[in-house]
């Protein structure tokens, strides 16, 4: 294949400039996540400590094969969405090997609200489990959980998409062979019980790890019963009596060691469907990325061959249609020695570029072949020409094509990812396996310069319409500026990635890395065929 030849001068001011400005938002963003790595804080940690207990994290470096990559997911979800600190959730969420086994672990973190659920945990917890369904992955359940946080229980409880879906889909995964492995390392109450109750196979660590329906206070209450945390549901009630518990580990760390010697024994297939071919670095260094990437991707143009250059194998690809709809690049490449189909936007979509696209997915979904699409979209192009030659037509086309394609899709915003151009490169309301953001990255129906605009439009004509006289100049600055500071605030990296409408932001020295670790968990099961529908032609 052909190596993409970069235009870029590393050396340039503009290229220092670029580098200087994403380190720093990087920055930003790392001093945030160790923050929210520590989870409650020193000191509730301490007293998880003291009690014998392992952090969140913790338990998931040892449950997990040495030097195996943890691709955690969602690690800013919950970041100033509720008035208390809620760091990841409270919950850890991520892929990682055991005994070379790809598989989905979710850890409650219990100095974060003692472990119970506010809205964005159960969130969380379902989009791990849908990831572990996509892609047949086993799920290990960390448990340390007060079960729903009681404020807010009308916003956790009664809905389809609530705390109850979390059964339900244990339920249906180990129906369809997916294992479910529970081990409980603290408190597992109310209609948190029913994670082990309901696994394949539950370990319970004596003295911590405890299991009922209602607790002490409410046995008290309900029967005038007074009975121990422990008497009532601890290690030995439900390993020796009750049956709930299959293994009765010693400590947090007996109770991992026990766990991945389920895993050994799942005597099921691992990733055997990931391509074998040789892996080989990119041409040009990927920490080129800090200076190539304009400051303002909305402003400024971003040649998005010189991305692919720096994230593809060799910084080769393959180009289909480089002279048609030029605005669209689609090419075959591999990463890591995976190979994969490439969409990614170089301007505008017209229609040339929506039917390329569509052209391009309907070959990669004919071959099998896993799709990235690198968004950097204002939108579809608008207008009385373009609307008589069809572009909704077209665009129904690429909308389409993404739509009822079955092979594993990821899509990565490095740019801007905006109104129905969001769409048509397959985000988050079109089901990729993995979305990820940049921490420069734009998300919203439209930029803010353009929503200011239309709504300035707008409001101009009620006021013509009323008879009365327009904004002036300095008016529409002061009307504009609540509508531009909102848009910047909601179409942000981190605005998205703490309300779960991407799986992480990705910084840009580990996007190469972190993909390629993501079509491998998709690539876990095997690749259906796809069935389209109707194309308006």
């Amino acid at each position: 294949m052909k190596r993409i030849v970069s235009q870029i001068a590393a050396g340039s001011k503009e290229f220092k400039e670029n580098r200087k400005h994403h380190l720093a938002l990087q920055k930003d963003l790392q001093k945030m996540s160790e923050s929210i790595s520590a989870g409650g804080g020193p000191e509730l940690v301490k007293k998880h400590h003291d009690r014998g207990k392992l952090s969140a994290r913790e338990r998931i470096n040892l449950l997990i094969d040495p030097g195996s990559q943890f691709l955690e997911l969602s690690h800013f979800a919950g970041h100033d969405v509720y008035d208390f600190s809620c760091p990841s959730a409270g919950i850890v969420c991520g892929v990682a090997k055991i005994h070379n086994r790809l598989c989905m672990i979710v850890a409650n973190d219990a100095t974060v609200k003692g472990g119970t659920y506010v809205p964005m945990t159960a969130k969380k917890h379902l989009r791990a489990q849908e990831v572990a369904m996509e892609n047949k992955l086993p799920c290990i359940y960390l448990v340390d959980s007060g079960g729903a946080f009681l404020p807010m229980q009308s916003e956790v409880f009664p809905d389809k998409d609530h705390f109850g879906r979390i059964f339900y889909n244990q339920a249906r995964m180990s129906a369809a062979g997916i294992p479910q492995i529970a081990v409980v390392m603290g408190s597992c109450t109310a209609g948190g019980a029913y994670v082990p109750a309901m696994a394949d196979e539950t370990v319970i660590v004596k003295n911590t790890g405890t299991i009922f329906l209602g607790g002490p206070a409410l046995v008290k209450a309900a029967t005038g019963e007074e009975v121990s945390t422990e008497e009532l549901g601890g290690a030995r009630v439900h390993t020796s009596e009750s049956g709930v518990a299959d293994h009765l580990a010693e400590n947090d760390e007996d109770a991992l060691e026990i766990t991945r010697d389920i895993v050994k024994n799942l005597n099921s297939p691992t990733c055997g469907n990931v391509a074998s071919l040789k892996p080989e670095a990119p041409y040009y260094d990927p920490e080129e990325l800090y200076g190539i990437i304009p400051q303002n991707t909305t402003k400024n143009p971003l040649e998005i061959r010189e991305i692919i250059a720096r994230i593809v194998d060799r910084s080769e690809m393959h180009e289909f249609k480089k002279n048609f709809g030029p605005t669209i690049v689609c090419g075959f490449a591999s990463i890591a020695g995976i190979q994969v189909g490439i969409i990614g936007n170089n301007g505008i979509l017209f229609s040339e570029s929506a039917q390329k696209a569509a052209h391009f997915i309907e070959l990669s979904s004919q071959r099998k072949i896993p799709l990235l699409f690198l968004h950097n979209i204002s939108g579809f192009m608008v207008g009385k020409k373009y609307e008589a030659n069809g572009i909704a037509r077209h665009g129904a086309k690429m909308v389409m094509a993404v739509s009822c394609s079955e092979v594993p899709k990821i899509s990565l915003v490095v740019g801007g990812s905006f109104g129905a151009g969001n769409y048509g490169m397959c985000g988050r309301a079109y089901s990729p396996q993995f979305m990820y953001m940049c921490p420069h990255s734009k998300i919203s129906v439209m930029g803010g310069q353009q929503a200011a605009e239309v709504l300035t439009t707008v409001k101009q004509q009620q006021l013509i319409r009323k008879g009365s006289k327009e904004m002036s100049n300095k008016e529409i600055t002061a009307f504009q500026k609540p509508i531009l500071d909102k848009y910047e605030t909601e179409s942000s990296s981190l605005y998205s990635s703490a309300r779960l409408w991407d799986d992480g932001i990705l910084y840009l020295n580990e996007i190469r890395e972190k993909l390629a670790l993501s079509f491998a968990v998709t690539l876990n099961k095997p690749i259906p065929e796809s069935h389209f529908g109707v194309f308006r032609m």
